[in-house]
């Protein structure tokens, strides 16, 4: 399982058909069930976020999609069931966002009042007609401020389908989409054996909001336990950590977006590079950063690399098979200067990180708000930030049949002032997904700096180590290793 853009999906045409969710509690008086909840404060910043951009005429956007395959002539009532029983037991997904008295409310529908309703949208003669109008459906039908916050349909034809779901961010995060995968295939499946699903309601994802708030919306700026942040913001008091290199951007100007996607290690190549990895001490995600950390510091950038990174707050078991937002964001420093080798940089990787963990507790969006408040009070982050993200895949739920299910996630955003990079192991290799401003001077900065991770992990791999700077004259090889999209379709 792996990310790239939808539109470099090759999706077999067919017959569309999509499943409206609709509740006659909202028909009637609205959201039942337990009122007043309360929104994370990652939901809150990012319906703030929204409800600012629709009132300045501005409005920003964005979706994460998950899509997967079906073997066979797909049973229609059984995927409508599937779907519908996913929906009841996650309770995020079926909470309605509303602002009142200053707060964001959060307050879900009744599960038993939850309804779907099937709709023939067209059938699609190509890939390429169809890819357009998926596009276009996940970005006109996204809201974040209109409920409900997901699309649900599938492609069919005479002996498979394609099922996809989009959501608004509010409502999940990057690791929810294999749980997306798994309980649907897995309801689905069970339903076309014969057997009765009675799902019980999932961890939800509002309580884990609710004792969020509850520990840290009474802290000031003063808190000790920001510590380990006002220490990473220095002399210099910059909250986010600069983008090293040129993009080409204006102070205070969106752009549209370049969404890339590439292979950097083959299967055989990922598996040596983990034990590459693990001989220096350290984790597969961590000699990837270190790469990172080199090639941005031969491209121009400080020794000293300094990003932000998303960490996973699920834990090991309690929110494990939970859909929301369960992603902090924290800052890592390490040293990666030049003439230090990759046990050396790696070993700096592995106390950064630790010392990063060790204060993870902290809500990103809370830190923020007290510790940059003018830059909090602005629609985005001001300027190019330095961010990592890394994900294992084949630690999913579900993993095992994911050769069989073939899933991808997508990401799209509108615009954007900077650059963010998404890497996936799965068992086909190590992937890179980058969304980054479209200017000559991006296309120019980060094709280079991908094809110098590309060459960089792979010397690794060859080597055990780094041996020299990656010195790219031009004319320049292509962008990373291109992602053979039908191919990925055709075998997972």
């Amino acid at each position: 399982m792996r990310q790239f853009p939808l539109e470099m999906h090759h999706v077999a045409p067919g017959r569309v058909v999509e499943w409206r969710l609709r509740s006659t509690a909202a028909e009637a008086e609205g959201p039942g069930g337990a009122a007043g909840r309360r929104a994370s404060f990652n939901q809150d910043k990012h319906f703030t976020v929204a409800e600012e951009s629709r009132a300045a005429d501005d409005p920003v956007a964005s979706w994460i999609a998950v899509t997967f395959e079906v073997a066979g002539r797909l049973d229609e009532p059984a995927l409508a069931r599937a779907l519908l029983a996913f929906v009841q037991r996650h309770e995020v997904l079926r909470c309605a966002f509303r602002r009142l008295a200053g707060e964001l409310a959060c307050e879900p529908f009744d599960p038993l009042e939850l309804a779907l309703d099937a709709e023939h949208v067209a059938t699609f003669d190509t890939t390429e007609l169809l890819r357009g109008f998926l596009v276009e459906r996940f970005t006109r039908s996204i809201d974040t401020l209109s409920w409900p916050l997901f699309v649900m349909g599938a492609v069919l034809r005479e002996d498979s389908a394609t099922v996809y779901l989009a959501f608004d961010h509010i409502v999940c995060d990057g690791m929810s989409m294999p749980v997306v995968v798994q309980e649907v295939m897995a309801a689905y499946e069970a339903l076309c054996r014969g057997e009765e699903i009675a799902p019980a309601p999932a961890p939800s994802y509002l309580d884990f909001a609710e004792e969020q708030r509850r520990r840290y919306l009474s802290i000031d700026a003063r808190d000790e336990r920001l510590d380990y942040w006002r220490s990473f913001m220095g002399p210099e008091e910059e909250f986010f950590p600069r983008f090293p290199l040129d993009l080409g951007v204006e102070p205070d100007r969106m752009y549209p977006i370049v969404n890339e996607a590439s292979t950097l290690l083959d299967s055989g190549e990922a598996e040596v590079f983990e034990k590459t990895c693990l001989a220096v001490g350290g984790k597969p995600f961590m000699g990837v950063l270190a790469s990172v950390a080199v090639c941005l510091r031969d491209a121009g950038g400080p020794g000293v690399y300094r990003g932000l990174m998303p960490v996973s707050e699920r834990g090991r078991d309690t929110w494990a098979d939970s859909v929301g937002w369960f992603v902090n964001t924290m800052p890592i420093e390490f040293d990666a200067s030049p003439g230090r080798d990759f046990g050396q940089v790696m070993a700096g990787v592995r106390a950064g990180f630790g010392e990063m963990i060790g204060h993870i507790d902290v809500p990103f969006v809370r830190a923020w708000e007290l510790l940059a408040p003018e830059e909090f009070a602005a629609r985005s982050w001001p300027y190019p930030v330095n961010f990592f993200s890394y994900i294992d895949m084949r630690r999913c739920r579900g993993a095992e049949r994911h050769d069989e299910w073939r899933p991808a996630t997508h990401v799209w955003s509108a615009r954007a002032n900077g650059a963010c990079s998404w890497f996936q192991r799965d068992a086909n290799g190590l992937h890179m997904n980058s969304l980054y401003v479209d200017t000559a001077a991006a296309r120019r900065t980060m094709g280079d700096f991908q094809e110098a991770l590309r060459l960089t992990v792979q010397e690794v791999t060859r080597s055990g180590g780094f041996r020299r700077p990656i010195a790219l004259s031009p004319p320049r090889r292509p962008v990373g290793t291109p992602l053979d999209a039908a191919a990925f379709a055709r075998h997972g």
